[in-house]
C-alpha cells in the first residue's frame, strides 16, 4: 500500500506530545520504563522495521526536504540529543544502530511523531502553531524520549514472530486504514483488507499512559539539561490545551492520540513552578520559520495572495516574519518582482532591529537567493551567496551548497564550459559532503549534476544511482549502478578506477539487500542488518 499523505499524518499515532519530566527530591534519577532493552523486539529489528518504513515515505510527495526549515529544526534537536546522551539515556547499543534522523511533513496538522529505530517526524503545521524556539523544542524532546526509552519496541514487541517487513507493512496499513476516505473506492478496499488487523493491534500503537508520562518527565530534564527555556513546554501544554477545550476538529492529532489529561498538564505546571524561569519569549529566527512553514503548506492560490507582506503586530520580528512570508508567497505565485522587492525589505528590516540576529539575518539572505534563483537570476543569487560567512554549525553549509550548485548549473546551461572552476568546487564540496552525509538525496542528485557537467561520468552515474538508493527506489538503483558498472568497463572506467571499484562494490551491497529483502518478505529472513549504513541504500 503506498504511502500517502494521509498516512504520513496518520503515523501520528505512535506518539504522544506535551513534554516534560522531573528529578525525585535531592536530584536522584528516577527509574526509566526504557532501561532495560525489550527482550522481545531487538534493538537491530527495531532499526528495520523503521527503515522499511522511511523506504515507503520517502518517495511520497509530502515528506519534505526544505533545507532551511530542515536545519533549523536540526539545530533545536541536536542539542537534545547530545543532553541525552550526557544524561545516560541512550544505552550504547541504541546509539551506534539508531539512526537519529529527524525529517519534515509537509501536513498543516499539528502534530510530530516517533518511529522505530530512531526517526522522528515533524508536521510543518506544528512550527506554524508554536511562538518560540522552546515550545517546539519540548515537543522534540517529548518524541526523542520515546526513542531512548524503547517506547515503540514495548508497544509493538507482541508482533515479533511476524518478519519485520510484515511487522511494518502492518502498520502502515492500520495507519492507512485509520485515515482512508469513503470517496475512494481504493482507500476503501485497502481499509477493507486491513480493518481486521487493524481492531487487533491498534492498542499496541497507542503508548501506554505510564510511558507518555515518563516521556513527560523525560523530556523536560532533556529541555532543561540543552539550555532550552521550560516554560515553552507550558506554553505548549496550554495552546494544545486550548485546543482541546474548542472542540479539535482533526487539526490536532495530539489530542485523539493522547488526550491531555489533568493529571499530565498539572504536573508540567508544577514541574516549570518547581524551577522558576522567565517567560520564553519569541525570536526572528524562529518567526521566520513559523512564515516559511505557512507558506510551503498553504495549497491554494487564494492563501497565498492573503500573506500580502504586511502585519499591525506590535513586535517587530512579526512584520518582518510578515515581509519574508510575502516575498515567498509571491514567489509561488510567480510574481518576482514583487517577491525581489518584499525580500530586500525585509532584510533592511532586519538590519534596523535594536537587538540584531545574525542567523535570522542569514536566513533572510538564503531566501532572497533562493528567490533570485527562481527568478533566473543566477548570477545575482550567487553574489548573496559570496557575502555569506562560513557557516556554524557544520549542517548549516547545506543550503547554500545546494543553492550554489544549483546557480552554477543554470549558468552552465546558459553558456557551457562558463562557470568550470566553480563547478569543480560546488563538485569536491558536495562530494565531501556525501561522504560525511550519505542520507542526503538532494546533495546526491546535485553532485550528479555538477559532475556530468565537468565530464565527470562515473562520478555522476553513481551520485544519480546513489540518490535513487537513498529514496528507497532499490530497484532504480540497482539498474543505474548496472548501466554505470558497464560505462565503467569502457575508457571511463580506465580513467576513473576508484569510480569504477566502488560502484562494483555498492552494485553488490544493493543486489544483497535486495535478496535479503525478498527473503524477509517471505518470513525467512531474519538478519540482524541495522547500524548506520542500514537498509535504505545509504553507502555505509
Amino acid at each position: 500500500m503506498r504511502l500517502g499523505a494521509a498516512t504520513l499524518a496518520a503515523l501520528m499515532t505512535l506518539t504522544g506530545v506535551a513534554p516534560a519530566w522531573a528529578q525525585s527530591p535531592g536530584g536522584v534519577r528516577l527509574p526509566a520504563l526504557g532501561e532495560g532493552a525489550s527482550a522481545d523486539l531487538s534493538v537491530s529489528q527495531e532499526r528495520r522495521i523503521g527503515d522499511a518504513i522511511l523506504r515507503e515515505g520517502r518517495r511520497d510527495p509530502v515528506f519534505l526536504d526544505d533545507t532551511l526549515l530542515l536545519d533549523y529544526v536540526q539545530q533545536l534537536y541536536n542539542p537534545l540529543l547530545k543532553a541525552a546522551r550526557q544524561r545516560g539515556d541512550i544505552e550504547p547499543d541504541i546509539d551506534a544502530a539508531f539512526a537519529w534522523e529527524i525529517f519534515l511533513i509537509n501536513d498543516r496538522s499539528v502534530n510530530a511523531f516517533a518511529l522505530p529505530g530512531g526517526y522522528v517526524g515533524v508536521h510543518l503545521g506544528l512550527i506554524a502553531l508554536t511562538t518560540t524556539p522552546d515550545a517546539l523544542a519540548s515537543v522534540l524532546a517529548h518524541e526523542l524520549t520515546h526513542v531512548t526509552q524503547r517506547h515503540i519496541a514495548r508497544s509493538i514487541a507482541p508482533q515479533q514472530q511476524a518478519s519485520l517487513l510484515a511487522v511494518a507493512g502492518l502498520l502502515l496499513g492500520v495507519l492507512a486504514a485509520s485515515r482512508a476516505t469513503t470517496n475512494s473506492g481504493v482507500d476503501g478496499a485497502n481499509a477493507a483488507i486491513v480493518g481486521g488487523q487493524a481492531a487487533a493491534i491498534q492498542t499496541q500503537l497507542n503508548f501506554s499512559r505510564a510511558m507518555e508520562r515518563e516521556a513527560d518527565r523525560v523530556g523536560f530534564g532533556l529541555l532543561a539539561d540543552a539550555g532550552f527555556n521550560t516554560n515553552g513546554m507550558a506554553q505548549m501544554f496550554e495552546k494544545l490545551d486550548f485546543a482541546n477545550r474548542i472542540n479539535d476538529t482533526n487539526g490536532f492529532p495530539y489530542l485523539r492520540t493522547h488526550p491531555l489529561t489533568s493529571d499530565r498538564i498539572t504536573e508540567a505546571r508544577t514541574r516549570v513552578l518547581a524551577a522558576p524561569m522567565p517567560p520564553a519569549e519569541p525570536t526572528l529566527l524562529h518567526a521566520l520559520m513559523q512564515a516559511r512553514a505557512r507558506v510551503l503548506m498553504e495549497p491554494n492560490t487564494q492563501g497565498l495572495a492573503r500573506l500580502s507582506g504586511e502585519s499591525s503586530s506590535p513586535l517587530a520580528i512579526e512584520r518582518v516574519a510578515a515581509r519574508a512570508a510575502g516575498a515567498m508567497a509571491a514567489a509561488r505565485l510567480k510574481d518576482l518582482a514583487r517577491a525581489e522587492r518584499l525580500a530586500g525589505e525585509a532584510r533592511a528590516m532586519a538590519a534596523a532591529l535594536p537587538q540584531r540576529d545574525a542567523r535570522a539575518e542569514r536566513a533572510l539572505l538564503l531566501v532572497h537567493a533562493e528567490l533570485r534563483q527562481a527568478a533566473g537570476d543566477a548570477r545575482g543569487a550567487l553574489a548573496l551567496l559570496d557575502t555569506l560567512p562560513p557557516a556554524t554549525p557544520r549542517s548549516a553549509a547545506r543550503a547554500p551548497m545546494l543553492l550554489r550548485a544549483q546557480a552554477l548549473l543554470d549558468l552552465h546551461r546558459a553558456a557551457p564550459g562558463t562557470e568550470s572552476a566553480g563547478l569543480r568546487a560546488s563538485t569536491e564540496a558536495l562530494q565531501t559532503w556525501v561522504t560525511e552525509q550519505p542520507h542526503d538525496a538532494a546533495a546526491w542528485e546535485r553532485l550528479a549534476g555538477t559532475a556530468d557537467a565537468l565530464g565527470l561520468q562515473l562520478r555522476a552515474m553513481r551520485a544519480g544511482a546513489e540518490a535513487r538508493a537513498v529514496l528507497g527506489d532499490l530497484p532504480g538503483a540497482i539498474d543505474r549502478f548496472r548501466v554505470a558498472q558497464q560505462a565503467a568497463r569502457g575508457p571511463a572506467g580506465q580513467q576513473d578506477f576508484v569510480e569504477a571499484s566502488i560502484i562494483d562494490a555498492r552494485l553488490r551491497q544493493l543486489m544483497a539487500q535486495r535478496r535479503e529483502l525478498q527473503l524477509e518478505a517471505r518470513g525467512q529472513g531474519g538478519g540482524q542488518g541495522g547500524g548506520r549504513g542500514g537498509p535504505d541504500g545509504g553507502p555505509p
